[in-house]
C-alpha cells in the first residue's frame, strides 16, 4: 500500500481521456436518447388516443400533465438515492421502471389508467436523466467536462427526433401502441448494455470506502496504476441525509441560486415549446411558418448545449451561462415585433434558444459541478426537480395568458422577466463560489484566474 493515497480528482485530471471513459459517456447518451424518446412520446400519440378512448382535448389534459408532475417527483426521489446506493444501481432501475410502464401502458384500457401509468412512467424518467449527468461528469476531467457533457443534453433531442421520424409509419402500420412498445424495448435493452458496460463511479466507491472496487475500475482508465494503491477525496466528509447536506453552510446559497435558476429556464423552456407555434401565429405569420420557426428555436436548444458547453471550458462557466440567458432574455422580450421581419426574427429565434434550453443545460453540468461526491446525484436531481416544477407553471401560463386574450408582444417580454432572472442568479452564483470556495467543490482554475482578476480590480 503506498503511503500517500492518490486523488481521484487529480488521477482523472492530470490523464488524457480513455476509451473506457469514453465509453460510459456513450452509455449515459443512449440512455438520454430513451428518456427523451419516453418523454415526449404521448405528443404523437395524442390525436390516436383521443380517438381510441373518445376523449376530449380537456380530458387527455391530465394524462401530459400527470407526466410531468411524474418527472418532478422521480427528480426529487433518485437523486438522494443514487448517492446512498450508486448511481449505476439507481439509473438502470429508472431505466427499467420507465421502460416497463412503458410497455405495460401500450395495453392501458381506459384513460384513467394510463393516466396512472403515466405518471408511474415519468418517475423513471425523472430520475433517469440527473444520474445520467452526474455518472458522466464524474468520468470528465475538469478541463473538459462542459465540453464532453454538453452533448449529452442532444441525446434528449435526439429521442425526440426518433419518434417524430417514426411515428407516422409506426402508428398507420402498426397502431399507436407500438410506439409505447418500442418506448419500453428500447430502455429494455439499453438496461441490458449497462449491466455490463456501465462502470459505478469511481468517486462514489472511494466515498463509500469501497477501495477494491474502485482501484479495479481506475486501472482500466490507467492501466499503470499500481495496484495496491489507496484512493482518496479531496472533500471533506459529510454525514446526513443527502438533501439535508444540499442546504449545509457553504452550499446553502448556492443551491438556492440554482434552484432559481433552473426554475426560471424550464418554465420559459416550457412555455414556448408548447406555445410558441401559437403565439407566432397570433402575430399573423402562417402556420408553415410559425411550425418553421418552432424547429428553429428547438434546435437553437441543441446547438446552444454544445456551443455553451465548449465555452464554459474556456472562461468562467457562471458568466458563459448567465450571459447566455440575458441575450436570450433580450431576444425574447423583442421577438414579438420582429416576426414581420423573418430574417431578424430568425436571429432572435436561435439566441433565444440557445439562451433558454442551452444555457439550463449548462444549468446542470453548473449544479454537477458544485456539489460534493457525497451530494452530487442529489444536486443535480433536485435542481432538476425545481426546473421540473417550473415547466409544470409554465406550460399552465402560456394557456391563461392566451385565454385572458394577452397581445403576444406582451407575453414575449413577460417571460423574458424569469429568463432575466435567471441571469442574475447564475451570476450570483459565481460571486457566491468565489466567497465560499473551500466550503463547496474547489472552483476549476479558469473559476480561480476569473475570481482573481475581479479581486484585483476592485
Amino acid at each position: 500500500m503506498l503511503s500517500r493515497p492518490m486523488n481521484v480528482r487529480t488521477m482523472i485530471n492530470e490523464r488524457p481521456m480513455s476509451r473506457f471513459q469514453i465509453r460510459t459517456l456513450i452509455l449515459c447518451f443512449l440512455v438520454l436518447v430513451t428518456d427523451g424518446y419516453d418523454t415526449v412520446v404521448l405528443g404523437f400519440i395524442g390525436p390516436s388516443l383521443k380517438s381510441h378512448f373518445g376523449a376530449s382535448p380537456a380530458q387527455l389534459a391530465p394524462l401530459f400533465g400527470a407526466g410531468f408532475f411524474g418527472l418532478a417527483v422521480g427528480s426529487f426521489l433518485f437523486g438522494p438515492l443514487a448517492d446512498r446506493f450508486g448511481r449505476k444501481t439507481v439509473l438502470m432501475i429508472t431505466v427499467v421502471l420507465f421502460g416497463i410502464l412503458s410497455l405495460v401502458s401500450a395495453w392501458a384500457p381506459s384513460l384513467e389508467i394510463l393516466i396512472v401509468l403515466r405518471f408511474l412512467t415519468g418517475l423513471g424518467l425523472g430520475g433517469a436523466m440527473p444520474n445520467a449527468y452526474t455518472l458522466a461528469v464524474e468520468y470528465c476531467p475538469d478541463r473538459l467536462r462542459a465540453t464532453l457533457v454538453a452533448p449529452l443534453g442532444c441525446g434528449i433531442s435526439a429521442g425526440g427526433v426518433l419518434g417524430g421520424l417514426i411515428a407516422p409509419h409506426m402508428i398507420s402500420t402498426s397502431g399507436w401502441q407500438s410506439m409505447l412498445v418500442l418506448g419500453g424495448a428500447l430502455p429494455m435493452l439499453v438496461a441490458l448494455i449497462l449491466w455490463w458496460w456501465l462502470p459505478e463511479s469511481v468517486r462514489y466507491l472511494v466515498a463509500k470506502g469501497r477501495q477494491e472496487e474502485a482501484r479495479s475500475i481506475v486501472k482500466r482508465i490507467d492501466p499503470d496504476f499500481p495496484k495496491e494503491a489507496a484512493l482518496a477525496l479531496d472533500e471533506e466528509a459529510a454525514r446526513g441525509f443527502p438533501v439535508s447536506l444540499l442546504l449545509r453552510p457553504g452550499l446553502r446559497g448556492g443551491t438556492l441560486l440554482l434552484w432559481v435558476t433552473a426554475f426560471m429556464a424550464l418554465l420559459v423552456v416550457y412555455f414556448l415549446g408548447n406555445w410558441m407555434t401559437m403565439l407566432v401565429q397570433e402575430t399573423g405569420v402562417p402556420f408553415s411558418q410559425a411550425s418553421r420557426m418552432t424547429a428553429l428555436y428547438l434546435t437553437g436548444n441543441a446547438l446552444g448545449a454544445v456551443l455553451l458547453g465548449f465555452l464554459m471550458d474556456r472562461m468562467n462557466p457562471q458568466y458563459v451561462v448567465a450571459g447566455a440567458f440575458l441575450c436570450a432574455a433580450i431576444s425574447l422580450a423583442s421577438l414579438g415585433h420582429l416576426t414581420s421581419v423573418p430574417a431578424i426574427a430568425v436571429v432572435a429565434l436561435l439566441i433565444t434558444g440557445i439562451g433558454t434550453g442551452g444555457a439550463m443545460t449548462g444549468t446542470s453540468i453548473l449544479s454537477a459541478g458544485f456539489y460534493p461526491t457525497v451530494s452530487r446525484a442529489t444536486g443535480v436531481a433536485w435542481t432538476l426537480g425545481m426546473g421540473r416544477v417550473g415547466s409544470i407553471i409554465g406550460s399552465m401560463v402560456g394557456g391563461a395568458m392566451l385565454a385572458a386574450h394577452w397581445a403576444p408582444a406582451v407575453m414575449f417580454a413577460v417571460v423574458a422577466i424569469p429568463i432575466a432572472v435567471a441571469a442574475l442568479s447564475v451570476y450570483c452564483l459565481a460571486i457566491f463560489r468565489r466567497r465560499h470556495r473551500q466550503e463547496s467543490m474547489p472552483l476549476s482554475p479558469r473559476e480561480v484566474a476569473s475570481g482573481s482578476k475581479t479581486a484585483s480590480g476592485a
